[in-house]
């Protein structure tokens, strides 16, 4: 069975996958350098760091059967996990185990956080911020206080990479202890074949292709109500729904092509946003009414369970779209009709055109 433009029902679908990992991916670079731009570097950082440990606190533990971890010494299974999570989104990173009591992490350029020359407005602080956030945590976690992370090298820094190993400690460590900086110190090769791998009957395809996608979005899933947090609703509403719309506008064309959208018109924009809440974990559906086109979306997956939501994490996120029709058609108008965090049933975009266009 064939999409339209000749491929296959499994092609489409991994291709809307792509899309909304590629998609979320860019937003959180985004709103990372929209902080440090429009806020400043310890605003950022701080942003980070609540994202980071809210991730650690969500997922940590939670993640060591899937993964296989369970059994090993506390320092080893932290680099394996690391090793293993991040390689399941896309990123570059390599293992190595000196000792039941030592493993080391390092994460390889180009680093999937900041691709491409956003790696140049990263300050340090704010790299500092999601080893504080996570790796800090993992002792305190696993209920071993003599646990913590020494980091050798950060890329931000001009360096070969991030870098640094767990390492059991002959004593229990002070908060303040659990993150150590030893810059200079480098690690062991990576040898492929001594690395954690995942059961791979457990681990098919379909399911690493869907987990590279959550690893996106669950970026943004605990990065928008954080910044609510930090911020006030106002101020993230604004920061978020900038970032979306340079965001949704930049990527506009990629992931079109990626979810096989035409271009110009209210319809292709509905077939679009249709296809990538697809991509997302949603189901969304169309109709005409007129000129206009109706969206008519009945789930939001991202923020599914985080009910009630401040109005301004919706706000933010709308910007994604509203930059995506920016590029697509900028004589059409996207209108939020229906929410289902103003307790409607569903979420029902309309896009027309402008007075004055036909559509």
């Amino acid at each position: 069975m064939t999409e339209s433009g000749g491929i296959s029902r499994i092609e489409a679908e991994a291709a809307a996958l792509k899309a909304a990992a590629d998609l979320y991916h860019a937003y959180l670079t985004g709103l990372i350098l929209t902080l440090v731009t429009r806020r400043s570097a310890d605003d950022a950082a701080e942003w980070v760091f609540r994202v980071f440990r809210h991730q650690h606190h969500e997922k940590f533990l939670s993640s060591f059967d899937k993964l296989g971890l369970k059994g090993l010494p506390d320092a080893v299974a932290c680099a394996a996990y690391h090793y293993l999570s991040n390689s399941i989104g896309g990123v570059s990173v390599e293992f190595m185990r000196e000792s039941d009591r030592k493993a080391w992490v390092n994460f390889v350029p180009p680093r999937w956080i900041y691709p491409g020359a956003s790696i140049c407005g990263v300050p340090s602080q704010v790299s500092r911020a999601f080893l504080r956030g996570w790796y800090a945590q993992n002792g305190a976690s696993l209920g071993n206080p003599r646990l913590g992370f020494v980091c050798t090298a950060q890329t931000t820094d001009g360096q070969h990479g991030l870098s640094g190993y767990f390492l059991e400690h002959d004593r229990d460590l002070e908060p303040q202890e659990r993150l150590q900086f030893r810059p200079g110190e480098l690690p062991p090769p990576f040898d492929p074949a001594a690395a954690p791998r995942l059961p791979a009957a457990d681990w098919p395809p379909e399911r690493l292709a869907k987990a590279a996608r959550n690893y996106a979005m669950d970026y943004i899933r605990s990065g928008l109500p954080r910044l609510v947090e930090i911020f006030g609703p106002a101020e993230a509403s604004h920061l978020g729904r900038v970032t979306g719309r340079l965001i949704g506008a930049q990527l506009y064309r990629q992931t079109a092509a990626q979810l096989g959208a035409a271009a110009g018109g209210a319809e292709a924009f509905g077939t679009y946003m249709m296809r990538l809440a697809a991509g997302e974990g949603d189901r969304a559906q169309t109709a005409r009414q007129g000129d206009a086109v109706l969206v008519r979306r009945e789930s939001w997956r991202l923020m599914q369970g985080l009910e009630p939501l401040s109005p301004a994490v919706f706000e933010a996120w709308g910007g994604l779209l509203e930059g995506a029709l920016a590029v697509h058609d900028r004589f059409c108008v996207l209108e939020v009709l229906s929410r289902r965090d103003w307790g409607d049933d569903a979420f029902v975009w309309r896009i027309r055109p402008r007075a004055g266009q036909s559509a």
